[in-house]
């Protein structure tokens, strides 16, 4: 990125300066979809999956080799305040767990075929209490958005994005608490399981931390900035770099959705190339979803994160892609269409 005055000046550029959707391919995709051995419209949202991969792929024939699931792991000074059912240390555990193969995220991308990258941030040093303090300088969190971007490095077709570290629903809550307002309580559930007065306290801490932005909240990036984390900071610029870069991607749960909507909220379109790939157990993901206008591709109770639910999604999209390249015409197949041509 180009030197500026101000850390975040290149991200701003970056996410008002989009690549457009490649229509040529798009329009490619639905004249052999007009062609294929099937009533119109018979695969459902498959067919609109392989129009989007189409459009930021720029493909005419869109495929699936080489998806990866970049699993970002932080941890954060917030979970001195109770706020999850586990201790921080968990989160080096898991990490640890990802790299033995024994994350459930580890047997998704195996029957999946999927590529899989861990990328700690530094966990020695968890982020500042939110409630407290900033979690960055600017030139922190925008140094963590740009590490974020490494997760392109290596040419992925297709990127998923998921994350490790406990408290982090604590910290996505009072993120889309600033961004998207309401009450505190609309936005903080469970997360790792807490209940009672554990969640009364959690829903207190993510009440003090958007308190202390002092309504100061027309800019995303320093709502990321004061109040986020560094796995959040890392998807968020994984995200923008893969638009950049023609990669289409899938958003996990509820804690890369934070990541998502700071974009979302710093321009609206900067989440064309992404689908999202579950509708989390946690209550508040279906009423941010619903204010970004997206559209989950699974609804399976889950709410693990690690990029779970957007691994499975990517096997949805690399099917619908398959069935795209490799279903015959009617020419091909010697079956009359619709016109009985």
């Amino acid at each position: 990125m180009a030197e500026s005055a101000l850390p975040f000046d290149d991200f701003r550029d970056l996410v008002n300066l989009l690549p457009p959707p490649d229509e040529a391919a798009v329009a490619a995709v639905r004249e052999r979809d007009r062609q294929l051995t099937k009533p119109p419209g018979s695969l459902g949202r498959l067919e609109e999956i392989v129009e989007w991969l189409a459009a930021w792929q720029g493909k005419p024939q869109p495929e699936v080799l080489r998806p990866l699931v970049a699993v970002f792991a932080a941890n954060h000074g917030v979970t001195a305040k109770g706020v999850s059912a586990y201790p921080a240390s968990v989160t080096r555990s898991m990490v640890e767990n990802f790299a033995a193969g024994g994350a459930a995220i580890n047997q998704i991308c195996v029957a999946e075929d999927i590529g899989l990258k861990v990328f700690e941030l530094a966990l020695d040093l968890p982020t500042p209490d939110i409630s407290e303090a900033d979690a960055f300088d600017e030139a922190g969190c925008a140094a963590t958005m740009a590490f974020g971007m490494e997760a392109l490095v290596g040419g992925p077709d297709l990127l998923c994005v998921g994350e490790m570290g406990i408290g982090n629903t604590t910290v996505a809550a009072a993120i889309f608490h600033a961004l998207f307002g309401g009450r505190a309580e609309d936005w903080v559930g469970p997360g790792t399981g807490v209940a009672g007065d554990a969640l009364a306290n959690k829903i207190a801490v993510v009440r003090a931390a958007v308190e202390r932005l002092d309504g100061r909240t027309s800019d995303p990036f320093e709502v990321l900035r004061r109040i986020g984390g560094r796995e959040i900071a890392a998807i968020a610029g994984a995200i923008l770099a893969a638009r950049h870069q023609k990669v289409p991607v899938i958003v996990d749960g509820f804690v890369t959705t934070a990541a998502a909507a700071v974009l979302h909220a710093a321009n609206p379109g900067a989440l064309d190339h992404c689908r999202f790939g579950h509708l989390s157990a946690e209550p508040a993901h279906a009423r941010a979803l619903a204010l970004m206008g997206k559209r989950p591709l699974l609804d399976l109770d889950m709410r693990l994160g690690e990029g779970t639910g957007a691994a499975l999604a990517a096997g949805l999209v690399r099917t619908a892609a398959r069935i795209h390249a490799g279903m015959a015409t009617f020419a091909q197949a010697g079956v009359a269409n619709r016109d009985g041509a």
